[in-house]
């Protein structure tokens, strides 16, 4: 869920599909599909359409699941691991800004025609050259960018309402108009127009499918923008199949009154679309309505290229605003104005993107197909994501849920894949540029955005345990129990750290048999081993979590500790202490640690000491020593399963310049916003660090240290550890993150 209100309605959340699908894409791509395949043309956007309401059923019944914004990113990244997210990201908001350019190029050239032609009509002669010129075309482009992006920091609107009802308004004067002349003619003259109706056969058919699929492309904008929707789980599976059937009912229509009434006597479409493809459009309506009929298109064209363009540039602010917010990009691109509501820096930057490809980019048309193929990717991936969340989704499914399931996922995903081949394979340049973008994108994560991201997802994990499951994981736990008055604090963590509903807990005791034990006469490791078993079963009644429970017998617990670990697979192992010092036990513990290849976590509490008794939590940072995954897992599992105040603490020496102070407090700040957020940052300058810690330690409920394995025999608990817990009686949980 994003800070966003919820603000954006039925009528704003069609308008955003409608504005971005109904216009440009039929203006541009009517005579590629008439030139490619005739009369078919009409049949080749309406299986785009079928294909379209299929994937919008996909996405629609995520959008009812995660009503986030992000589209495809964020159902993604509750799914697939945090690398597979962003490059799904990543591509999306580069086919968004392509897009983007695209629409904004098409409303200049548009713009400037419907400027000449006015200037010819009321002056008599013809506009200045240099209106013609293509740097004046790009300049209109980025400044109309400009100005929208403006507008959308301003307030936080995409569907461009009244734009929207004056070109759907033009579109059907021009369907009526046609039908009208339709209607006139003779019956034969219209079948005349439709013959032959396949040019070019079936191949010709799918190849005008794969042409004018973008054509459809928009409706996965609601999806987008889904954190700003009310009543996201009706509002968006609505909004989306009622902007295709709005755009279908635009597009057939007007497909037919163009083949049949749009068509001069003994010329078929294919011809007049091979001869002026860009211009089909306008020169069919001439043809039955005279100057009226293009003028309408000219309309048309401005207004759906600039609804498009607004459309287009707002969810991809949105997508943009989502990455960084998981720092996949910038955080600064998450923030939220507090006086407009809107996410300025993501505006921005997306619409700073948008106005340098329109500068620099030379091959345009194959950024564009570059920008259907990877829509048409993403929407497979789509198709395969839904497939996954309702599989791993049985106990808590979407509230919208696509009908007969799995055939919509099915088909719709290997029709958009196919039509995906097709794309690659026709204009190879698009693909070159999608793998070109990729690689950019890689390098960047790899490099800047990584760690904080992978921080940020295993937080989001432990706060929404969910995400574990729909990621295809079972996260098991392993605790080890061999004092029976630890057991109920140890099996509580363990429960705060891999709830049941999603992982598992296998507790061990192990009996461990005296040198030359005949177990027939001498029951005592037994007896030891019950009285264990007892109280953590006791416990495990009482508290209402469920545990396995597992008995060994070994004369070495540590090697049989790592044994089960490693048999199991363990994600992670919780050891509890009745003390911490430079004893024996912290030796074998050493020892064991060398050997485990899973997180450990130790617990040092006192007796009758339960997890949901500690609300204030203090961490000492001295840098980031690698255990933040681990610790981002702890603390937002804690987080989870009751209200706490988590305070980050540092301590540095007295005469520490007051720069680095500067520095180390937003350090602080930002690495406790990662692991934990609504944490607090605590920077301290002392001479005397484990006395001041011990100090603050006195006011928490808990101590969380982590602690590094730098080998068998080196030692685990320095003096530094085991003075302070030798100072401190509040509970000490140590951590120690695989490897």
């Amino acid at each position: 869920m994003t800070s966003h209100s919820r603000h954006i309605g039925i009528v704003g959340a069609t308008g955003i599909g409608v504005g971005a699908i109904v216009g440009g894409g039929i203006l541009a791509l009517a005579g590629t599909a008439f030139a490619t395949t005739g009369p078919a043309a009409m049949l080749a956007f309406a299986l785009n359409g079928v294909i379209a309401l299929l994937t919008a059923l996909s996405l629609a019944e995520m959008a009812s699941k995660f009503p986030e914004s992000g589209g495809t990113y964020t159902f993604a990244k509750k799914a697939l691991s945090v690398e597979a997210a962003f490059a799904v990201g990543w591509v999306v908001w580069f086919a968004s800004i392509v897009a983007s350019v695209l629409y904004a190029i098409g409303f200049a050239h548009f713009a400037i025609i419907m400027a000449s032609d006015l200037w010819q009509a009321y002056r008599g002669d013809g506009a200045a050259d240099w209106l013609h010129t293509g740097w004046f075309k790009t300049a209109a482009a980025i400044a109309t960018t400009a100005l929208l992006a403006f507008s959308l920091t301003r307030k936080s609107s995409g569907g461009g309402h009244w734009v929207n009802v004056a070109k759907v308004a033009v579109f059907a004067l021009l369907i009526l108009s046609g039908l009208v002349v339709v209607a006139r003619q003779g019956t034969i003259q219209t079948t005349t127009s439709l013959t032959p109706f396949f040019t070019a056969g079936f191949g010709g058919l799918v190849q005008a499918m794969g042409y004018t699929f973008i054509a459809l492309q928009g409706f996965d904008l609601i999806a987008a923008v889904g954190g700003e929707v009310r009543q996201p789980a009706k509002t968006i599976p609505r909004a989306m199949v009622l902007s295709l059937l709005i755009a279908l009912a635009i597009y057939l229509p007007l497909l037919f009154v163009i083949t049949t009434a749009g068509t001069p006597p003994g010329q078929t479409i294919s011809e007049l679309a091979r001869e002026n493809p860009e211009g089909i459009v306008a020169t069919a309506a001439e043809s039955y309505l005279g100057p009226t009929g293009y003028w309408f298109v000219i309309v048309a064209a401005v207004l759906s290229m600039f609804s498009a363009l607004q459309a287009n540039l707002f969810a991809a602010s949105r997508i943009a605003q989502a990455m960084a917010s998981d720092r996949a990009l910038p955080p600064i691109m998450s923030v939220i104005s507090a006086h407009r509501g809107t996410p300025v820096m993501a505006i921005v930057v997306t619409a700073a993107l948008v106005s340098v490809i329109a500068l620099v980019l030379p091959d345009v048309g194959a950024a564009g197909a570059a920008s259907s193929l990877i829509f048409l990717v993403t929407f497979a991936i789509s198709h395969l994501l839904t497939f996954l969340i309702r599989r791993r989704s049985r106990r808590h499914p979407p509230p919208f849920r696509t009908l007969w399931f799995p055939m919509i996922p099915v088909v719709g995903g290997f029709a958009c894949m196919g039509l995906a081949v097709f794309q690659g394979i026709v204009v190879p340049a698009a693909g070159l540029i999608t793998v070109s973008w990729l690689a950019i994108g890689g390098i960047l994560f790899l490099s800047l955005f990584a760690p904080r991201a992978r921080v940020m997802d295993v937080s989001s994990i432990a706060i929404d345990p969910e995400l574990a499951t729909l990621r295809g994981r079972t996260p098991l736990v392993l605790v080890p129990i061999a004092n029976p008055n630890n057991a109920e604090a140890m099996i509580s963590l363990a429960d705060a750290l891999v709830p049941a509903e999603i992982g598992r807990v296998l507790t061990q005791t192990i009996v461990v048999p005296p040198a030359n034990w005949d177990a027939s006469t001498d029951h005592s490791p037994i007896e030891r081993s019950q009285e264990v078993m007892h109280e953590l079963l006791r416990a495990s009644n009482e508290s209402g979590i469920r545990v396995e429970a597992l008995t060994t017998i070994a004369a070495e617990p540590m090697a049989e500790i790592d044994r089960v670990a490693r048999l199991h697979r363990c994600d992670s192992v919780l050891l509890g202490l009745s003390k911490i010092s430079e004893d024996g036990q912290a030796a074998q513990l050493e020892s064991l640690l060398g050997q485990l290849d899973a997180n450990v976590v130790i617990l040092r509490s006192r007796e009758n000491w339960h997890f949901k008794d500690a609300r204030r939590v203090l961490v000492p940072i001295a840098g980031r020593g690698g255990h933040e995954h681990l610790l981002a897992m702890l603390l937002g599992s804690m987080k989870r399963s009751a209200p706490r105040d988590i305070t980050f603490l540092r301590v540095m020496p007295n005469d520490t310049a007051d720069d680095s102070i500067r520095r180390a407090n937003r350090d602080l700040r930002h690495l406790a916003h990662d692991l934990c957020s609504q944490s607090s940052a605590k920077v301290v300058t002392s001479n005397k660090p484990l006395e001041t810690i011990a100090e603050q330690a006195s006011e928490a409920d808990v101590l969380i240290l982590g602690v590094q394995r730098v080998g068998r025999r080196e030692k685990l608990f320095g003096d530094f550890i085991c003075e302070l817990a030798h100072r401190t009686d509040c509970p000490i949980i140590l951590i120690s993150s695989r490897g």
